[in-house]
């Protein structure tokens, strides 16, 4: 056992305690490890969450990102970033169930839908409060093929950041 041990260790320079100490080849495998395991951990963290719904998500991708990111250069040990990663997504995936089911807990942690345009009318208050300017807005509604609010029945802000546009 302690010859494999001794063999992984080699080719992934766990041993090393400065990064400079990886050779690139170490850096290498540990990247084809990282994104293996990645890859099943996605699996695993359901379909949603890489797609940046929310800045719930969105914040979960930059975090695994940047833990798994240490432990290909080795920056930080390899199997604690591993095993990170995971408990990140674990922890996401325990809030995510959760909030499906509690609207209260769903718009503290995801946020909430803000309707910008109701049947051709723009929401002065509602846009403010986005922070979106008239040409703002009239870019997401040329994006969606809309020339003018009053052809919305109706235009919301989602959670995602995206808008979504009804038309009448």
């Amino acid at each position: 056992m302690e010859t494999i041990w001794h063999a992984i260790d080699g080719l992934l320079g766990l041993s090393a305690t400065q990064a400079h100490e990886l050779t690139w080849i170490q850096v290498c495998l540990r990247a084809i490890i990282v994104y293996a395991v990645l890859i099943a951990y996605v699996r695993f963290g359901k379909k949603r969450f890489l797609s940046q719904a929310t800045a719930f998500d969105a914040i979960l991708v930059i975090i695994i990102g940047s833990i798994a990111s240490r432990a290909v250069s080795g920056t930080a040990p390899f199997f604690a970033s591993l095993a990170a990663t995971f408990v990140l997504i674990l922890v996401h995936w325990v809030i995510s169930y959760f909030t499906q089911n509690s609207k209260v807990l769903s718009d503290l942690v995801k946020g909430h839908d803000t309707v910008l345009v109701q049947e051709g009318k723009i929401d002065r208050e509602a846009l403010a409060s986005a922070h979106m300017s008239d040409d703002d807005l009239a870019q997401d509604l040329r994006e969606e093929g809309v020339d003018a609010t009053t052809q919305v029945k109706s235009a919301r802000l989602e959670r995602s950041g995206k808008l979504s546009v009804i038309k009448k």
